[in-house]
């Protein structure tokens, strides 16, 4: 999610209702504004025909590999890439339909590092007829990536210069497929010319793949790690390094796993894009309307039961959805409307929407795609990671459903009619057969079968099952929707549907593969972790300085300076970049940092991990809670710091899990995981009713501000800061003399 839309066009989504629920064109519309990797061109023709054929062949190809077994790496993820590359620029549109002036500077800017890396390959190679055509055929390329005659162009329509790009992005790909033999086996250590020719290329098509799907934020740090492998030299301090020459860099990065085909392509390649096509496949299916049925018969009879059901739906959807924005709209298409009709102002309503939904990619047992990264990076079992993330997810939602609750209580409004909450047992007779594929995809995972593995039989049982419907019919039993069959046109649909959500993420995890490629090549991690060290333990010493009490140490002050630091970092990348590339940017450079203070692993992949997630809900870049603000009718920057206030708990979580790693189940000792869990429990509950300003009453500022340092008081392991802050929570909470109200 990188296109940076501005806030204020939310307001265009008004209506004279505005309490109704969206039509699906509208929730579309909204996807289409706030989700970058969900702005698909509306193809027709013959185009649309070739981008259904290439996006089902793409995933009967995954489902394929995923039963009866993988490719050999490099050619697995070749063939997966050439496939996105060569779709991408077939199914986005550009961004703009008019050139800016800062569209310009910016296209001048990569076309001049195009050329760059053109003129110095180009100086490396012997005088040949390949050369030539080469160079003129690259400096075309160039000239196609500025935006020149935009002004009236369609941006739906495929141009000239899509097809040209289509063509050059998935050619560098399929080159590496064809010549597998010649190139890796007859070769090795010694590529022909053409690779570097080719390598370019890659390079020049995975940046513009990059811009056309996420926006320029993450190409520019493309960018950033090639020139900071060209610029080592001249750099100062730390930051030096012997620098590297373009030829070195192109073999780094297009030749083996090291770069563009590293781990991140890798992982989606072998596990995201499965799990996207599940997650498409079942909601069509009917899956999600299980889960908004679900969660009302849950939580709807609850005071403020409307919100608490968007709270518990959007865990479930999320669940099966890697998109914070995507489940926002989906969910928030009824959850929304319900809530304002319920008593809860706009703002409000887009705001718990918008932090329940991010909750879904930290939610076992299917997580985000960047939880599939996080297994491969780590080196663990999913089935552990699973377990790992459970009490940390629960602490999530157990905040926001406290602040909701709270929030109920201070308005006095009452759980949903009875009417209104579906009967279980009805549910269960209409839907019953969905469960299943879920079920078993879960039981396989926990039973550590191969994720892929998994996902495959998810796939399989989720379109066998989906006729069940038509056979009870066909048995007398009309109470189940026909319409959620997955017949063989909404099955090519589906498949489609599935390519085309997986395109965003494998162009934005290929141009990770530089920030990948460059760490190994330059050791920028370790002079990441080497800057941060030194800046926390500068701030720590100055801190000590001051400290009369002797009651604080330069360790334990250094470490948390270097918890915000990061934290700072994560938030501010996560901005304009989606989780999953943000967590592996962050897991390389920013990651090994906290491990210098002897943090576990495990807890310094958990801790980037959440706040990249976190960065969908932080102004000024909040886009789910721009779309759930669309939705709301409210004003988007209000309802995201609403929805940032909502998401205190997640941005607690991670310090508690640093602090008491027995909460991951890492160094887990009994006494360490109860009073964590139990002092985390006590810090949401007054940061909760501090940040909402009611507890049985309308609380007063200092008691909000006694609250809020009670709360973070009761994140800490020592004894002496967990009673204060238990203490303080208890008289404020509680104090003598005041009049209250049953919560």
């Amino acid at each position: 999610m990188t296109q940076q839309t501005n806030p204020k066009s939310a307001g265009a989504h008004t209506a004279a209702d505005g309490d109704r629920e969206l039509s699906a064109d509208e929730v579309e519309a909204l996807v289409r504004e706030y989700d970058s990797e969900s702005n698909f061109r509306n193809l027709v023709g013959p185009t649309a025909m070739l981008v259904t054929i290439a996006s089902v062949a793409l995933s009967l190809f995954h489902v394929y590999t995923a039963g009866f077994g993988l490719l050999n790496e490099v050619m697995h993820r070749t063939i997966h890439l050439s496939f996105v590359m060569g779709l991408i620029f077939l199914v986005f549109p550009r961004k703009r339909a008019i050139a800016t002036p800062k569209l310009w500077v910016e296209s001048l800017i990569f076309a001049g590092f195009y050329l760059y890396i053109l003129y110095d390959i180009a100086m490396t190679l012997p005088p040949s007829t390949l050369k030539t055509v080469f160079v003129v055929v690259v400096m075309a390329l160039v000239a196609l990536t500025l935006p020149v005659n935009l002004k009236d162009a369609d941006p739906g329509k495929v141009a000239v210069r899509d097809w040209v790009f289509a063509a050059f992005g998935a050619g560098f790909s399929a080159y590496l497929t064809i010549f597998f033999k010649h190139i890796f086996i007859d070769n090795v250590g010694s590529p022909p010319e053409p690779v570097y020719m080719m390598g370019v290329i890659a390079i020049i098509m995975t940046l513009e793949a990059t811009r056309r799907t996420m926006g320029p934020m993450l190409a520019w740090i493309g960018i950033g790690c090639l020139l900071y492998a060209l610029v080592g030299p001249y750099l100062p301090g730390i930051l030096a390094h012997r620098g590297y020459s373009i030829t070195r860099i192109v073999n780094h990065l297009f030749i083996g796993t090291e770069g563009i085909y590293g781990v991140a392509v890798g992982v989606v390649a072998t596990y995201v894009f499965h799990f996207v096509l599940f997650g498409i496949l079942a909601q069509m299916s009917g899956l999600g309307q299980l889960f908004i049925d679900l969660a009302t018969i849950i939580a709807g009879r609850a005071s403020g039961g409307s919100a608490k059901v968007s709270v518990v739906s959007s865990g479930f959807f999320g669940m099966i959805s890697g998109s914070p924005i995507a489940n926002t709209v989906t969910t928030g298409a009824f959850t929304i409307p319900l809530m304002k009709k319920s008593g809860f102002s706009g703002r409000f309503a887009g705001a718990v929407e918008a932090s329940a939904s991010c909750g879904g990619q930290i939610t076992p047992p299917i997580m985000g795609a960047s939880a599939f990264v996080m297994t491969e990076m780590l080196g663990i079992p999913y089935n552990e990671l699973i377990l790992i993330a459970i009490v940390p997810a629960c602490f999530h939602y157990i905040a926001i459903l406290l602040m909701v609750h709270l929030e109920a209580k201070k308005l006095g409004l009452e759980g949903l009619s009875k009417d209104k909450i579906p009967q279980f047992g009805a549910v269960l007779k209409k839907s019953w057969h969905l469960f299943i594929p879920l079920g078993v995809m879960v039981a396989m995972l926990l039973m550590q079968y191969t994720p892929f593995l998994a996902a495959f039989w998810g796939i399989i049982l989720t379109i066998a099952f989906s006729y069940v419907p038509l056979v009870m019919r066909a048995l007398g039993n009309t109470d189940m929707d026909t319409s959620t069959v997955l017949t063989p046109p909404r099955l090519v649909r589906g498949f489609e549907d599935g390519a085309k959500f997986a395109l965003a993420i494998g162009a934005a995890c290929a141009c990770v593969g530089f920030l990948l490629g460059m760490t190994t090549l330059t050791g920028l991690g370790f002079k990441f972790s080497g800057a941060v060290v030194q800046l926390a333990h500068d701030v720590a010493g100055v801190i000590i300085g001051l400290d009369f009490t002797g009651l604080l140490s330069e360790n334990g002050m250094a470490l948390f300076f270097g918890l915000i630091f990061v934290a700072i970092a994560c938030i501010i990348m996560g901005a304009g970049i989606p989780t999953t590339p943000t967590y592996i940017i962050l897991a390389s450079i920013a990651a090994p940092a906290l491990m210098e203070f002897d943090v576990p692993l495990v807890a310094t992949h958990f801790f980037v991990f959440y706040f990249g997630v976190l960065a969908d809900v932080t102004p000024p870049v909040a886009l789910a809670a721009y779309a759930a603000a669309g939705l709301a009718r409210s004003e988007p920057m209000s309802t995201g710091t609403t929805a940032f206030r909502l998401s205190m708990g997640k941005a607690l979580v991670p310090f508690m899990f640093i602090y008491a790693p027995s909460l991951l189940f890492v160094n887990f000792t009994w006494v360490e995981f109860i009073t964590a869990l139990l002092s985390g429990l006590l810090g949401i509950l007054a940061l909760s009713a501090a940040y909402i300003g009611w507890f049985r009453r309308d609380l007063v500022l200092w008691e909000k501000v006694a609250l809020t340092l009670a709360g973070l008081l009761l994140i800490s392991t020592y004894w002496a800061a967990i009673a204060v802050g238990v203490l303080t929570l208890a008289f404020v909470l509680f104090r003598p003399g005041t009049r209250t109200s049953m919560v």
